[in-house]
């Protein structure tokens, strides 16, 4: 029995409108690097993938003067408006390397802080797994439920007990993943990432401990932040 491929897909078509910056957050720099290039190093330098496909936006100029551009491992493709439109097209820019049990890990462009250690885990925790899963780390703040407005009211505190961050990467079978996107698409049901997608086809995903330092850069006190983490490594 063949043994199932890895494969990468990062979603890079986003803008960062939330960043307020003059190319998107994943063309910003940390400690003189993209954040683009650092994400995908640390995911390629520790996991055996067999390819790794970025969704580029059509308007893309900056990924020239990356790094990984000029890795051989890397291919890219045009994404879409939504997350979800990006990696179906990235998974479809595949189909022809890949077989259906392949495992996909699908990871955020602007998440450059995910630790070898988690990717390890996850990897090995869900190679048997009929379905697949994701990283997730518990919610250790106190969740308020609010009313609408600037400064809205507090509505009530939700009970944080069942309650985790979704993280990435996210590991599903391909074609599972392909099927389950397909289905969310063509329903008009709207999915933020690719668990919800599974979620909705019927088949439930694992949930693996991650670190909480794993942090998706969205606004500017962020990059600090992932600046002093990946310090730490």
């Amino acid at each position: 029995m063949t043994t199932p491929k890895l494969w990468l897909v990062v979603p890079a078509a986003g803008i960062g409108q939330r960043m307020q910056a003059e190319c998107p957050k994943q063309y910003l720099r940390i400690n003189s690097r993209f954040i683009l290039d650092i994400t995908l190093s640390r995911l390629l330098d520790s996991v055996p993938f067999s390819g790794c496909m970025v969704a580029l936006n059509s308007a893309d100029h900056w990924w020239p003067d990356t790094g990984a551009s000029a890795d051989r491992r890397i291919q890219t493709c045009t994404g879409g408006t939504e997350r979800s439109d990006s990696v179906r097209a990235a998974l479809l820019a595949l189909a022809e390397q890949v077989a259906e049990d392949d495992w996909v890990l699908v990871h955020d462009a602007a998440r450059p802080c995910v630790h070898p250690g988690d990717l390890h885990k996850l990897v090995e925790t869900l190679s048997d797994h009929p379905v697949g899963g994701l990283l997730a780390a518990p919610v250790a703040d106190t969740l308020k439920k609010v009313g609408k407005g600037t400064n809205p009211e507090v509505l009530e505190t939700v009970d944080r007990g069942h309650l985790w961050r979704a993280l990435t990467p996210q590991m599903f079978r391909y074609r599972m993943l392909v099927n389950a996107l397909e289905r969310a698409h063509e329903s008009g049901h709207r999915v933020t990432d690719e668990s919800s997608a599974m979620e909705f086809s019927g088949n439930m995903p694992l949930l693996v401990e991650g670190r909480p330092d794993n942090i998706k850069v969205t606004v500017p006190a962020d990059l600090d932040l992932a600046g002093f983490i990946l310090s730490r490594f």
